[in-house]
């Protein structure tokens, strides 16, 4: 990635450069005065009416936003960590394997014509031929 932004920056004017950088510094101080703004709005329009809390300030909303970041976590998550790259690998060798329904287009089929058979064959073995056929009664009966 810095040999990227090293063949980027190499061609550039540093006008350029110094332009873009106070441009994107510009996006997100807009960006977080919205987000403070929203918060304080949502706050001062919830939270007392439910709750019964008080009304914020907008620099208590960044603060409390702050704080729940630092709490718990949250905008975003952390792709760079080996731990999260295993999982996914897992998850993803998951999701292929329980997304490939094209085995299951014979199921009924086969169930149909197969499966109650290989059924009462298992049911055989496992109780004995006399609770087998118990069973079996047992289901005519039920239908």
């Amino acid at each position: 990635m810095k040999n990227y932004f090293k063949h980027k920056l190499r061609s550039k004017n540093p006008a350029v450069i110094v332009g873009t950088v106070i441009f994107i510094a510009i996006l997100a101080v807009l960006f977080i005065t919205l987000f403070g703004y929203v918060l304080m709005y949502l706050w001062n329009w919830l939270m007392p009416l439910i709750f019964g809390l008080p009304i914020i300030t907008f620099w208590q909303a960044l603060g409390l936003c702050l704080l729940s970041k630092i709490l718990f976590g949250g905008f975003g998550n952390d792709k760079g960590s080996k731990k999260d790259h295993k999982c996914d690998s897992k998850s993803s060798k998951r999701k292929s394997s329980s997304s490939d329904f094209s085995k299951w287009k014979h199921y009924d089929s086969f169930w149909q014509e197969e499966g109650e058979k290989a059924y009462a064959n298992y049911i055989h073995k496992k109780n004995g031929p006399d609770l087998s056929e118990d069973q079996g009664a047992l289901e005519s009966q039920n239908d």
